[in-house]
């Protein structure tokens, strides 16, 4: 596998762009990505009861069997918003559809921005036109500065792959600072490929991904109602076409896979007021759930992730979100790690130099390892600290 340099508008085919509507006052808000032939698609979606009216769209356009392109606003979530909403989300597909000589159930949609404010739409529909005219190969970081929020820098990521003598590409574009917990938050992302690749088997190369990236980050534990991965493939690439038993399909999910976990990084690493990256890894839990609800039970906690920012390594706080995890633990048998040093051993701490401990939490990327020696359950999350910025970001953020 090659990193190269792009994200959506990498793999054949694919062009995008990005302008300003007028939802914000004068930065980019409405984003466009296009196949130019009929390309076939996948999508994970939020798991928040209370769903945005793009994310209901969305569903319901899945289920088609082919799509030309995927319609994007920031500024406004169009969320709590009642059937006016859904009928925005609605004019939204069908004013893109329109001028690529689509069908509406072809588009995608997606919007992110502040919840419960009817959407403009008026803005949108007016400056579609202008939108489509202007979709080039170059137009992937118009995209992605486009669906920004409280983001501090764009986020795009592609790699190449060789199958069968063919140069087969994905790229990715993600947004998302803040409400990212496993499971999805406020964060959308969309990946594209130029591979030949069969629909199932794109469905289960893109769940497994998607389970080991982007459900695998948190910034701060809330959920958001309009988290959305899309993914599409035109097949232009040329390669023999994939399926989940070729020979191809490992190397497929192995790249794909990449370029999600490196979309979800960025997040982590963007997170509203974030000054470190927390990798937590949690093995020999009893099963894999939970394994992952003692990660998510740590990577959440207000006290552990404060004291991260402090650069404090008070693993107590480390031990206390193991034991009101949920999950099985045995407490004379568990093990805590900060980076490479024990600090706690069969349930008792371990006498180690405080500023060893200090001098990990001075690093601007912290290892915390967790052993329950139960079982062969494992889990990793990635999170971030806690800091004064996250509350100044979103103690205002609708103003």
């Amino acid at each position: 596998m090659e990193v190269i340099r792009g994200g959506i508008t990498a793999p054949k085919g694919f062009l995008a762009n990005g302008v300003c509507c007028g939802i914000k006052k004068s930065k980019d808000d409405l984003a466009l990505l296009v196949s130019e032939v009929p390309a076939i698609a996948v999508a994970a979606f939020t798991q928040n009861k209370v769903k945005a009216a793009p994310v209901i769209i969305s569903q319901r356009h899945i289920k088609n069997s082919v799509f030309r392109g995927i319609i994007v606003n920031s500024g406004n979530a169009n969320c709590c918003n009642g059937p006016g909403g859904i009928k925005d989300a609605e004019l939204m597909s069908l004013a893109a559809a329109k001028e690529l000589g689509a069908l509406k159930e072809e588009i995608l949609v997606a919007s992110t921005g502040v919840i419960g404010r009817p959407l403009q739409v008026k803005l949108i529909t007016a400056a579609i036109p202008f939108l489509v005219e202007g979709v080039n190969k170059e137009g992937g970081s118009r995209f992605a500065k486009a669906v920004m929020t409280t983001d501090k820098f764009q986020k795009e990521v592609a790699a190449k792959i060789l199958i069968g003598g063919s140069s087969v590409l994905i790229g990715g574009v993600a947004k998302g600072a803040g409400m990212i917990c496993p499971d999805m938050a406020t964060m959308l992302s969309f990946i594209t490929t130029d591979a030949a690749i069969n629909k199932a088997a794109l469905r289960s190369a893109f769940k497994d991904a998607v389970g080991k990236s982007f459900n695998s980050i948190s910034v701060d534990g809330a959920t958001s109602t309009n988290d959305t991965v899309f993914m599409l493939a035109n097949g232009l690439a040329g390669n023999k076409e994939i399926y989940k038993n070729s020979p191809s399909y490992a190397k497929f999910s192995k790249a794909l896979e990449y370029v999600m976990s490196e979309l979800a990084k960025m997040i982590v690493l963007d997170g509203e007021g974030a000054t470190k990256l927390v990798r937590i890894t949690v093995k020999n839990a009893k099963t894999d759930n939970d394994a992952k609800d003692i990660a998510s039970s740590i990577a959440d906690d207000a006290l552990f992730k404060t004291s991260i920012y402090g650069e404090d390594p008070n693993w107590g706080r480390i031990a206390a979100a193991v034991g009101f995890s949920g999950a099985d633990v045995n407490a004379d048998k568990l093990d805590i790690y900060i980076g490479n040093k024990k600090v706690m051993s069969n349930g008792a701490g371990v006498n180690i130099d405080k500023k060893a401990l200090e001098g990990i939490y001075k690093k601007k990327e912290i290892d915390i390892k967790i052993d329950l020696k139960l079982g062969n359950g494992s889990a990793r999350i990635l999170t971030c600290d806690l800091t004064h910025e996250y509350i100044d970001i979103n103690s205002g953020y609708t103003t």
